[in-house]
């Protein structure tokens, strides 16, 4: 996979390179029309090589299609906060009744339980039982 990946990486490097060797003419961007420029008083306009427009036009689209992304899944964010907390809840009932079961229990329960689990003493012509009638 990290092969493929620098694979890829080499690539990329190489078509940019080749862009921008291919690109290298100056030209001008206008961030505002000529007509409302007079307006603003300034220039509104860079002179740079097309590379370099092409390059910030890219890593303007990537930004743009984050930030775009990061606020469709805000409601996915929210939802899996909300469950997490659910999670987290849950999990403090299920130890709460963890420890609940296994904390000592009634008296009573107690020796019921252990006459229970102790075999049967064998009987023999005694027994506690009354007579039948």
């Amino acid at each position: 996979m990290r092969a493929i990946r620098i694979f890829f990486f080499v690539i990329l490097a190489i078509v940019l390179m080749l862009l921008a060797a291919a690109n290298r003419e100056l030209v001008t961007v206008s961030l505002m029309p000529e007509a409302l420029a007079q307006f603003t008083g300034g220039r509104w306009s860079l002179t740079m090589p097309a590379f370099v427009a092409l390059f910030l036009a890219m890593v303007f689209g990537v930004l743009v299609g984050l930030v775009w992304e990061w606020l469709r899944e805000a409601h996915l964010r929210a939802e899996s906060s909300r469950r997490a907390q659910d999670l987290a809840q849950l999990q403090r009932e299920v130890g709460d009744l963890r420890r609940t079961h296994a904390a000592p229990r009634d008296d009573v329960l107690a020796i019921l339980d252990e006459s229970a689990r102790q075999p049967a003493a064998p009987t023999g012509s005694g027994t506690t039982l009354p007579a039948s009638r």
